[in-house]
This record gives C-alpha cells, sequence and structure tokens, in this order.
C-alpha cells in the first residue's frame, strides 16, 4: 500500500520538529543540521567535512534515531574491504550439501555511517558508488535491493593526510551536499561543557511513530518532488553550473583562471532539489532565488576542481562561486 499524500503545512511542522530534537543534543551546528536534513529528504547522501571532535558521528547517529530508521557504522580503514561493507558468500551446510549463503553486510541498513571514508582505499570506496547511486549492490552476479530509505553519511578530516586516500571526483560527485562542519561558538562550547557534566545525558526521541516513519518519509520525498521551479529559477541554476566551466566562456575571466573542470549537470539537479526541501521550510510551494542561494556553496564546492593559480593565491572554491554568483544573479533577476 502506497503511502498517503502529505501537506506542505505538516512537512514544515514536522522538519522544525526535527531540527528542535537533534538541537537538544547537537550543539552549535544547527546550519548543519539543516542541510543534512535537506539532503535526506531530498534523497541524496551527504559528506561532512570537520576537524575530529566537532560531533560528526554523534550528528549522524541521531539523525537516525529521531527518524527512527536503522543505522549502521563502518569505520574506514585502509585495509577494510569491499565485502566487509556489502557483504559475502559462506559455504553452509543445508540437508548434508554444501551451499553458498549470502550473508549482508553493514549496507544494508536506512541510514549508513561511513567514518573517515578518506582512509579505506580506492576500491573499497568504489564498492559504495553502486549503493549510493542505484539503492542496491550486486555480490557474485546476484543483485541485491537495499532497504528504503537508504542514506549514506560520509566523514572526513580535512587536516590530517597521512595514510588517507582522497575521493575522486566521481564518487564527490554522488554526495548531494558536502557539509562543512566547524568549530562551536564560545557560548556553545559553554553549553557543550554543561551537557557532559550532568548526570543523565539527554537522548533523542524519534519525532514519529516507529511504525509511520518509512511511509511519512516516502510521502515527504515525494511531496519535495512535486514543489514548483519557475522558468527564470532553472535559467538561474543553469547559469551558476555553466559558468564553472571554463570551455564555455560564459563565466568571466574568474572560471577560467582559477576553475580547471566546472560541475556537472547532478550539480544542478542537487541545487534545485535541496532548494525544494528549503522551499517547504520557509512555507511555500515554489523555489526562490532565496532558496537557490542558499544551497549553492554545499552543493557546488566539491564539484569544482581548482587551478594551480587558484592553489597558489590560496582561493577556495566557495570564494569563487560566491563571485560567479553574484553578477548571474543581477543578470537573470534583471530579464525577470
Amino acid at each position: 500500500m502506497g503511502a498517503l499524500p502529505l501537506k506542505p503545512d505538516a512537512f514544515r511542522e514536522t522538519f522544525v520538529m526535527f531540527q528542535k530534537e537533534l538541537g537538544r543534543l547537537i550543539v552549535g551546528q544547527d546550519e548543519v543540521v539543516e542541510n543534512l536534513l535537506a539532503a535526506f529528504f531530498a534523497g541524496g547522501h551527504v559528506l561532512l567535512e570537520g576537524v575530529p571532535g566537532l560531533g560528526k558521528t554523534l550528528l549522524a547517529k541521531s539523525v537516525a534515531q529521531a527518524l527512527g530508521l536503522s543505522f549502521n557504522r563502518i569505520q574506514c580503514t585502509p585495509d577494510l574491504m569491499p565485502a566487509d561493507i556489502l557483504g559475502t558468500q559462506l559455504v553452509v551446510d543445508r540437508d548434508g550439501r554444501k551451499v553458498f549463503e549470502f550473508v549482508k553486510g553493514p549496507v544494508f541498513t536506512h541510514i549508513l555511517l561511513a567514518d573517515e571514508i578518506n582512509r579505506a582505499t580506492p576500491k573499497t570506496q568504489s564498492a559504495l558508488l553502486e549503493a549510493m547511486g542505484e539503492h542496491q549492490v550486486t555480490v557474485a552476479g546476484t543483485t541485491f535491493r537495499l532497504e528504503e530509505p537508504f542514506f549514506v553519511i560520509a566523514t572526513q578530516n580535512p587536516i590530517e593526510m597521512e595514510g588517507t586516500y582522497p575521493l575522486p571526483e566521481a564518487q564527490l560527485d554522488r554526495f548531494l551536499l558536502k557539509i562543512f562542519v566547524g568549530y562551536p561558538s564560545v557560548a556553545d562550547l559553554g553549553r557543550i561543557l554543561q551537557q557532559t557534566t550532568v548526570a543523565e545525558i539527554a537522548s533523542i526521541q524519534p519525532v514519529l511513530p516507529l511504525d509511520r516513519a518509512p511511509g511519512w518519509i516516502q510521502s515527504a520525498r515525494r511531496l519535495v518532488r512535486e514543489v514548483l521551479v519557475a522558468t527564470p529559477i532553472e535559467e538561474y541554476v543553469v547559469h551558476l553550473v555553466t559558468a564553472t566551466r571554463p570551455s564555455d566562456g560564459g563565466s568571466g575571466d574568474s572560471a577560467g583562471r582559477f576553475l580547471r573542470y566546472g560541475a556537472s549537470p547532478r550539480g544542478a539537479q542537487a541545487i534545485l532539489m535541496a532548494a525544494k526541501v528549503f522551499a517547504l521550510v520557509s512555507g511555500r510551494v515554489n523555489v526562490s532565488y532565496e532558496d537557490v542561494d542558499r544551497v549553492i556553496l554545499p552543493a557546488l564546492t566539491h564539484r569544482v576542481i581548482l587551478s594551480f593559480e587558484a592553489e597558489a593565491e590560496k582561493r577556495t572554491a566557495a570564494d569563487i562561486l560566491t563571485e560567479l554568483t553574484r553578477p548571474i544573479r543581477s543578470a537573470v533577476t534583471s530579464r525577470a
């Protein structure tokens, strides 16, 4: 039986409830929580980047608890093998006969945390590609469907390079959003310390009844896809993504000098899908320019490759994308 239709107001109210529940335990990361939930309801996956000790693993576990979904964690190391993620065929005895039986790996869950994903070898990293893109895995020629909803949260440490294997661009492109987790403010750090000294540590409670959660999420994702996008908004996104491609010549000198490769069409899709979620959260059923601007950086910073000149001048992808956005926004809005 299919999930019942969901009203926009109900989605907005429940989204806020998720934020409040996670905010009880995750302190000082409101924007991170908001972006992560947006990626989840948009049907994508997220890459969390930040130094150790900022609560990335706790956030992933807390999101699963708030959503009422199953959760597995993979601690990525250089000796981790694809079978450790996907599962393996074992020989078992059935009525005196030796047969192969598939033992499922941790990927068979609703929410999968790939902790320190850049510590796994490229072969192991690539084992997640089919799961993330097709929501299925193939082992020994047999395809197994994953549980729905399926959501990958990967983390990586940006400051430790020894013993790591940077994610290739093809795999980075599979993540709907790349979310930077920054240091908490002085006030937030004080709240974190207060939490660690109380007798009873706060725990996350499911926002929805466990038996309703999968169906509600299915309805919410369907509602997100139905959010309207006007032609000028589509043109804005198209011009933004096209401007990141130096060979297209539409981005001015900045992209030509500072970007070697631009965002793929999947980047444009990521912007629109995440923007649709924020439109609903803002109480609208149509995407605005502000919704798009809100997600440009998390949707595109991991999809562009900087030139040597940009690295020499210590320019970041966020800096360059911000510079590209302003004139494009002005040009599109002036024609609308």
